[in-house]
């Protein structure tokens, strides 16, 4: 088995093991330092709309009863919860197992594509934002919101020494910055929001028309 493969299946199974946990931390972590991400990123989401790294499904809650909703998780344990969150919601969702650095979905086929606290953990996160890219219509919304890094340069200094240990160990990443990636491919940021020392960041970025 090729190296890349090992990976993919160790970060994989490190996901399933995580699963029965996962709400219990992020329950916390929105308390105490998302606040109402969620709801902020959530509520913006109109048409055909699909959610990259799902997870249990902490957002079903949060989107217009309107919304036409698609899922894609990289990890079945996460992906089962998911599918019994959509279900005690009595939520219609299309849930599917998948890579977000691989998308197994047509171009141009969503109004919105959402991505909440994961690109931190998939590990080429360039990759899963041009596959965002790719699945959204011309002039489509992407919202995004994740712990990027930090404003202070000694809390940049922790995060630096946390990726010591946190990259090899469980591939999380502490020093990203989405809204790089995303203004260098075009998308125009109309909403952004930066707190908690600039650890916590947030944006809506439409995607260009054809014709602009």
């Amino acid at each position: 088995m090729a190296e890349h493969d090992r990976r993919t299946d160790r970060l994989r199974r490190r996901w399933d093991r995580m699963s029965g946990s996962y709400d219990g931390g992020m329950t916390r972590a929105d308390r105490r330092l998302f606040g109402d991400t969620r709801q902020w990123v959530c509520g913006q989401a109109t048409g055909d709309v699909l959610e990259v790294a799902i997870g249990t499904g902490l957002n079903l809650p949060h989107y217009p009863a309107d919304a036409r909703l698609t899922g894609v998780e990289f990890s079945p344990g996460m992906l089962a919860l998911a599918q019994r969150r959509a279900a005690a919601l009595g939520r219609a969702v299309d849930l599917r197992e998948g890579d977000a650095q691989a998308l197994d979905l047509p171009d141009a086929a969503y109004d919105t594509v959402v991505c909440t606290f994961s690109l931190c953990a998939i590990p080429d996160d360039r990759k899963a934002l041009a596959e965002m890219d790719r699945v959204l219509r011309p002039g489509g919304l992407l919202l995004l919101a994740d712990h990027v890094a930090a404003g202070p340069w000694p809390l940049r200094a922790a995060q630096w020494l946390a990726e010591l240990v946190s990259v090899p160990l469980a591939g999380e990443y502490w020093r990203r910055r989405p809204i790089r990636h995303v203004e260098a491919m075009g998308f125009t940021v109309e909403r952004h929001d930066r707190f908690r020392m600039g650890i916590i960041e947030r944006l809506a970025a439409r995607k260009p028309n054809i014709t602009d």
